[in-house]
């Protein structure tokens, strides 16, 4: 449950950043923008996410945590950020998810939750053996 919630957070706040880099454009191409806003927030998200999720639990694994992390991320996508914002400028369900976009923020999100893991829950787990 305090994976999902996490994740909800995480998800509201890049989606957030993701809407926000609209008002203030940089580059010519707004939509080249907002993606790059977004895979730049997510690792700082991600990590602040597994910190917090770690600081109770510390025997799930990094890559469970960032495939829950990702699977609420698309459900809420689904649900909340297609028909809002995909469908009306004439996309849909499928080109939002076959999109390469997706995918290597997808990557990058569990990515970033492995690697939190390794860096900083299991050297603290393992037990030496003489």
């Amino acid at each position: 449950m305090r994976a999902i919630l996490i994740g909800i957070g995480i998800w509201v706040l890049a989606v957030s950043f993701y809407t926000l880099s609209f008002q203030f454009q940089i580059l010519e191409d707004p939509e080249q923008q907002a993606n790059m806003v977004l895979f730049t927030m997510v690792m700082p998200l991600v990590w602040l996410g597994s910190f917090i999720y770690y600081k109770k639990e510390r025997n799930t694994h990094g890559f469970l945590v960032g495939n829950i992390f990702l699977l609420i991320a698309a459900f809420l996508d689904a649900v909340i950020t297609v028909p809002l914002f995909i469908i009306p400028h004439g996309g849909n369900h499928y080109t939002f998810f076959t999109d390469i976009g997706f995918w290597v923020i997808a990557l990058e999100l569990v990515g970033v939750a492995v690697l939190y893991y390794y860096i900083r829950v299991y050297p603290n787990t393992k037990t030496l053996k003489a």
